[in-house]
């Protein structure tokens, strides 16, 4: 039997077995020189209130069960409600068994800051164990942030006054932007950007930032595995294929969004049966997903090739 399909048939016993499935170890690994010890898996964000508070928890619930101790929100995310359901959920102490990042998407200080406050207020907590600058998608936004009175200085501010421990930054529309936000300021701890199986084909983050991430040091969290849908909907690859890939190169934690606990059992049962792909299997799947589409068509969070007519860059917090 090839590896490939022994491998399909584990994962698809262990999520069939709901208690094997939670017994199952979590995969960890330390996020760089943050030192936090997170899971493989981290639930995002934006996802815990599409369909609704009771489902959010419910998801959140099964996802602390299965193992997973790294959840992600950002303040953008239904302007506030994804925070909130993690309030909700978190009470009666389980705020002490989990690691929370959140994120800021304005760029001067103060604001920065009272998104943060706010964030926090719902969240129910006083403190956030990963603060991060969100979606940073222009150079002009990096002069902001680094400029007086920008948003740096709150993330700094925050990090000593005890209000986040750590702190980093996301973006997805650039690598240069993100090495720009890299080499501009040494207090960061982690970085996150897209690992998936179209990446390496344009404007790629795998093939430019992700190694110089790794060379400083901070912990760097993958995201958009499926490239919000856009590798499923286009049938370049399956959902096992994308997670396999993306954690089979350097990420720390791979940050996955799921709409249903039946979703979130199915990622967790490929993250726990995970097998690291070797070399020829990774060249064997790029050739694959070389052949197309690739680019802004299905990496719709990308800046767009030279003269795309009629495109419209998806944002972070954005329906799909």
């Amino acid at each position: 039997m090839e590896r490939r399909v022994f491998l399909s048939l584990a994962t698809a016993a262990l999520a069939a077995d709901k208690k094997a499935l939670a017994a199952a170890p979590m995969p960890m690994a330390t996020l760089g020189k943050s030192g936090l010890k997170v899971s493989k898996f981290t639930l995002g964000g934006y996802h815990m209130a599409v369909k609704g508070e009771e489902e959010g928890i419910r998801i959140i619930h099964r996802a602390i069960d299965l193992g997973v101790t790294f959840f992600d929100s950002a303040h953008k995310y239904h302007n506030g409600r994804s925070d909130e359901v993690y309030g909700k959920a978190l009470k009666g102490g389980l705020r002490k068994n989990v690691l929370l990042m959140s994120k800021a998407q304005l760029r001067d200080r103060k604001p920065a800051m009272q998104q943060l406050e706010e964030t926090l207020k719902r969240m129910g907590t006083d403190y956030l164990d990963l603060w991060q600058c969100h979606e940073v998608s222009t150079h002009a936004e990096v002069d902001k942030i680094f400029g007086p009175d920008g948003s740096l200085e709150a993330f700094v501010a925050a990090k000593k006054a005890g209000k986040v421990r750590h702190i980093g930054f996301t973006g997805h529309h650039d690598p240069t932007v993100h090495q720009r936000l890299l080499d501009g300021y040494g207090g960061w701890e982690t970085a996150q950007h897209p690992v998936n199986l179209v990446d390496p084909h344009y404007l790629s983050f795998i093939g430019s930032v992700m190694p110089n991430i790794k060379k400083k040091g901070l912990g760097l969290i993958g995201m958009k595995s499926n490239a919000i849908g856009g590798i499923t909907k286009h049938e370049v690859a399956t959902i096992e294929e994308c997670l396999r890939f993306a954690l089979s190169h350097p990420v720390d934690t791979q940050v996955s969004g799921v709409e249903t606990v039946e979703q979130l059992e199915q990622n967790v049962a490929i993250v726990k049966a995970f097998r690291k792909m070797d070399g020829p299997e990774i060249t064997s799947l790029l050739e694959r997903t070389r052949k197309g589409p690739i680019g802004s068509k299905v990496e719709r969070y990308k800046k767009p090739e030279t003269g795309a007519a009629n495109f419209v860059p998806h944002h972070d917090g954005d329906a799909v």
